[in-house]
């Protein structure tokens, strides 16, 4: 999974700032007032998000944990994410390329590979909301952290 999160956030590093440079007035309407876009922020965020999902990874639980299963599914989510991002601007964003080729293929080969080793993935409501829920709550953690470093300055 880091593997994997690492390539998409390639992507979204080397076409994020620009895109962000280009379009940041229109960008500014969307946003609450007082809201700010920061190319630092996002660079540090996508780093906050890579120290979670290394943390969700896996190897210490063999995939068994509930963090790790539903970063798993959080992540094939976050390509959805995406991809809806890039119909809404009938365009590319960043994370577009990726998102099909690699993010929303890794999840079911990754729930897969777990199911042909024996580990069990019941499936209950709560494990359905548990990969959303998880994706949002990193995403808040990861921008809120990824603020400090430009508060700082």
């Amino acid at each position: 999974m880091f593997l994997a999160r690492a390539v998409h956030d390639a992507e979204e590093l080397a076409y994020g700032p620009r895109r962000l440079r280009e379009n940041l007035p229109a960008l500014r309407e969307w946003l609450p007032p007082g809201g700010k876009v920061d190319e630092r922020e996002c660079a540090a965020a996508v780093g906050v998000m890579g120290v979670i999902i290394g943390a969700a990874a896996g190897a210490r639980s063999g995939g068994r944990s509930a963090f790790c299963q539903g970063a798993v599914d959080g992540f094939g989510l976050h390509g959805l994410v995406h991809l809806a991002q890039a119909a809404a601007v009938r365009g590319r964003t960043p994370g577009s390329v990726t998102s099909p080729l690699v993010v929303i293929p890794f999840s079911p080969w990754a729930c897969g590979r777990l199911r042909r080793a024996g580990v069990p993935r019941p499936a209950r409501a709560r494990g359905a909301v548990a990969g959303p829920a998880l994706a949002a709550g990193a995403t808040v953690v990861a921008h809120g952290e990824g603020r400090r470093p430009a508060r700082a300055f």
